[in-house]
């Protein structure tokens, strides 16, 4: 039975490490369990109440990680992405004026457009397009992204009025402890330790005890009568024009930053399909359980670099993310810092990918170099992957190479430009 299981999970015949794939998935789990805490607070600046919006969050990130698992047979998590759900509450409920109830059917929309490139032939030739530089500047992007953000999480930077950055006051507990953290998940991981990453977590989180620097836990509370509020909740507002802009929004940043987050973080190019797929099913069930989209998590990199290579790191992070409801108020309990030491090493080890970028020739290099420095300095993957996708043919244009850009990737660089356009008419 535990053999017909884990061959399920692999897609394969080959023995699958049972004891590393679980670990991976606790990894992941924990790595990526600050979901339940800060999606419910956006999603009620949308207007969704903060219960409702606890058990959405736990139903779309269950069912995604678990038909990732069984789907795709993938070590990807589908969590509600962070940077799009702000999109959502603060860019098409407050400044386009949607109700959340229109927001959520967009959500749909977008996801069922999403879903209609992945399951064609399209999907699979924009994967094919895309040049091997701006993939290799994709993966060190994230790379750079999740590092900022566990730099910020242990407090080493904090903003400033003059450069917007700046060193933090390592006198205090928070950059002290991660520190020591990170210096033991380094020594962990160095000497190949089975779940260092997780190890990291649960050290880093019993220092922050012992020393009383753990502050109250700013939980929000479950309450499963109010998800009835947010299921198939949607307005289906299709004669308002800015709804439109919306679904086309939605869907640039769903179909473009899955396909770059997949790309970055999978091992093995014939897992993209199913998982691509696996991914847009997913987006159209979040509008139906009343959340912003889920998409491929950057946090799944630390369950893959524990080793996970199939479906069980998903499964298990699916499992746990239902567990996890009743006993919200106790993870809660985990402070955010404590996943900072996971996310710089994380960060350390996908910018590795940036030695496979041809910098020696500039109309590859330098596309690849502003996604690199594009996604984390504007915090969105998204973004990122616009300045690198419209740059890439207008260099090769101008060194009289525009033979060599795939037809494909003029495309995407047309609809970016169009989706920017967009955004700032919004604005």
């Amino acid at each position: 039975m535990k053999s017909w299981f884990l061959r399920r999970m692999a897609d394969s015949s080959d023995a699958v490490e049972w004891k590393r794939e679980w670990m991976a998935g606790l990894t992941s789990f924990f790595t990526a369990a600050y979901i339940l805490v800060v999606h419910p607070m956006i999603l009620r600046d949308a207007g969704i109440p903060l219960g409702a919006g606890v058990a959405a969050t736990v139903a779309a990130t269950a069912f995604g990680c678990l038909w990732m698992a069984f789907g795709a047979r993938a070590p990807v998590l589908l969590i509600p992405g962070m940077g799009v759900n702000a999109f959502f509450s603060y860019t098409l409920i407050q400044s386009l004026g949607l109700s959340w109830q229109e927001g959520l059917a967009a959500v749909t929309v977008s996801g069922i457009l999403f879903w209609m490139a992945a399951a064609t032939r399209l999907g699979s030739r924009l994967f094919q397009a895309v040049p091997a530089s701006l993939k290799h500047g994709v993966t060190a992007g994230i790379g750079l992204f999740l590092a900022f953000i566990g730099l910020q999480k242990a407090q080493w930077i904090q903003t400033d009025e003059n450069t917007m950055v700046a060193l933090g006051d390592f006198g205090q507990p928070v950059p002290l402890v991660t520190v020591t953290g990170l210096l033991i998940t380094l020594l962990l991981y160095s000497r190949k330790v089975p779940g260092s990453l997780l190890w990291g977590i649960l050290v880093t989180t019993l220092l922050t005890y012992g020393i009383g620097g753990m502050p109250d836990a700013n939980t929000p509370s479950p309450r499963l009568m109010e998800f009835g509020t947010v299921l198939f909740s949607a307005k289906w507002n299709l004669f308002h024009y800015p709804f439109w802009v919306a679904v086309f929004s939605l869907t640039m940043i769903v179909v473009f930053e899955n396909m770059g987050l997949l790309q970055g973080m999978l091992s093995d190019p014939k897992q993209f399909p199913k998982a691509y797929r696996a991914t847009a099913v997913s987006t159209v069930a979040s509008g139906f359980l009343g959340t912003s989209p889920t998409v491929a998590a950057a946090e799944s990199a630390s369950g893959i670099a524990e080793g996970g290579r199939t479906g069980i790191p998903p499964l298990v992070t699916g499992l746990l993310f239902l567990l996890a409801f009743p006993a919200l108020p106790l993870l809660g309990k985990i402070p955010d810092h404590a996943v900072a030491p996971v996310l710089i090493v994380i960060g350390a080890l996908m910018v590795q990918s940036v030695q496979h970028i041809p910098f020696s020739d500039f109309s590859e290099g330098f596309p690849a170099f502003f996604i690199l420095a594009g996604i984390p300095l504007t915090s969105s993957i998204a973004d990122g992957l616009a300045f690198g996708f419209i740059t890439y043919p207008l260099l090769k244009t101008a060194a009289g190479k525009w033979r060599q850009v795939p037809v494909p990737v003029y495309l995407i660089a047309g609809l970016f430009l169009a989706n920017l356009i967009a955004v700032s008419m919004i604005h």
